[in-house]
């Protein structure tokens, strides 16, 4: 079972973190002017991707691990929409990003404030599937 917690705990650490960022940094940011809003969706997207990366991974991981000692597989349907995470953001979101990436800061305008209000839909749709996954996670745990 624990290896169903840690895999129940890290899928809970990304959904916070993609709820926080939708309806918190991102609102916050999109407050600035078109220039700043940009340059500061940068550093804040390449921190993010590292550490929200890193908890999709581990937390399917886990919830295989705890699937494979328990021979539940329900913990595998946690572990896939945690996983899934990956090839939408690679396949959806990741496009969107490299276009944002390219555009040169001082010369931002009404186009890219355009964008990053897309980035925060296409990015919600990641909170959603993490707290999927929690629910997920959370049923099986309660059954046992």
């Amino acid at each position: 079972m624990l290896a169903g917690l840690i895999a129940l705990s890290l899928a809970a650490a990304f959904c916070s973190a993609a709820i926080y960022i939708n309806l918190a940094e991102h609102p916050a940011r999109m407050l600035l002017d078109d220039a700043n809003a940009l340059a500061q969706w940068g550093p804040s997207y390449d921190r993010a991707f590292n550490y929200q990366g890193g908890l999709a991974v581990l937390s399917g991981a886990a919830g295989i691990i705890q699937a494979l000692l328990s021979e539940n597989w329900y913990w595998a349907i946690g572990a896939v929409l945690m996983l899934s995470n990956w090839p939408y953001t690679l396949a959806v979101i990741l496009p969107l990003n490299n276009k944002l990436k390219a555009l040169h800061v001082a010369s931002a305008d009404h186009q890219a404030r355009a964008m990053l209000v897309r980035w925060n839909k296409l990015h919600g749709i990641r909170s959603l599937i993490s707290a999927a996954a929690v629910c997920a996670y959370l049923a099986v745990a309660y059954r046992g």
